[in-house]
């Protein structure tokens, strides 16, 4: 058997050798300038029933989504889950912007879209639950993951927002992106707060995570806008705006500061699984009662 050998998956489909355990990236069919790579539990057989939940890990500014799958294999083993994470490299349309997924709107690209076209390419695949996944980011994973959250509530069962530098608040006092008053006419999506109240919400960053140099908003810059700096000076600020935000419409968060951590996405990792483990084990739970009636 050679490294290239194709194997059988319960969907009838052949994979290589190299879809299984820590996969290769693999491009996009919805858009290929965008790739993914998955770690598949070992426990994965391609001729079984059982279906796995799905966590998304989507990286930050530096863009280590290899390192952070990796972070989460024993998570995967552990839980029984496939992991996911997007890479969304720099430069793509403008050479050297490094912030465009953060946003989820960049020129013609949706973010939203590219993601979910990647859940649906792996569910081909795999036999995972896509109608409802766990999402964590951090920092720039974090802007993602909390704009992501207001658009598609309903597809999340967990969602793990870690240090924002920029947040956009559950206000409709402004216009997107420091808040939501025009949501609706930017992305053709209405809030839908009753689903957000349906998911666990976890709020997570650094107790030393207090450097401002690279969230300080000035005039004039690419992502200046009135009341840019409202939401506070730090991340620890700013992560504390959103919550309150999310707390004034109902939405209950886990709100964690993790002692002595800086801006270090790998070091609040453990929080952040500990949070999607309880998230797994009710929801688990739920579907047993719902079993026994």
């Amino acid at each position: 058997m050679t490294g290239t050998t194709p194997r059988r998956t319960g969907h009838g489909k052949r994979i290589s050798y190299y879809g299984f355990g820590r996969t290769t990236m693999f491009a996009s069919q919805y858009d290929q300038r965008f790739s993914y790579c998955l770690y598949v539990p070992e426990s994965y057989d391609e001729d079984g029933e059982t279906t796995y939940p799905l966590a998304v890990i989507v990286h930050g500014t530096n863009r280590p989504a290899q390192e952070y799958r990796d972070a989460f294999i024993e998570f995967a083993e552990r839980e029984q889950c496939i992991i996911l994470a997007p890479l969304f490299p720099v430069g793509i349309i403008e050479p050297g912007e490094l912030s465009s997924y953060k946003f989820i709107k960049f020129h013609d690209i949706r973010f939203d879209h590219v993601l979910l076209a990647m859940i649906d390419e792996v569910a081909d695949i795999y036999r995972i639950e896509r109608d409802r996944f766990l999402l964590h980011g951090f920092s720039g994973g974090g802007h993602f993951a909390h704009r992501f959250f207001y658009l598609h509530p309903a597809r999340l069962l967990g969602v793990s927002i870690g240090a924002p530098g920029m947040v956009t608040l559950l206000d409709d006092q402004y216009p997107w992106w420091v808040g939501v008053a025009d949501i609706e006419e930017q992305f053709g999506i209405a809030l839908d707060i009753p689903a957000m109240r349906q998911t666990s919400v976890q709020m997570i960053v650094g107790g030393s995570d207090t450097d401002t140099w690279e969230i300080t908003i000035a005039e004039g810059s690419r992502n200046w806008m009135p009341n840019a700096n409202i939401a506070g000076k730090t991340r620890i600020d700013r992560i504390a705006s959103l919550r309150d935000s999310f707390e004034q419409h109902g939405i209950t968060v886990q709100h964690d500061i993790v002692p002595d951590v800086g801006h270090e996405g790998f070091r609040i990792l453990d929080t952040v699984q500990s949070f999607f483990s309880a998230v797994l084990a009710e929801q688990r739970s739920g579907a047993g009662s719902d079993d026994g009636q």
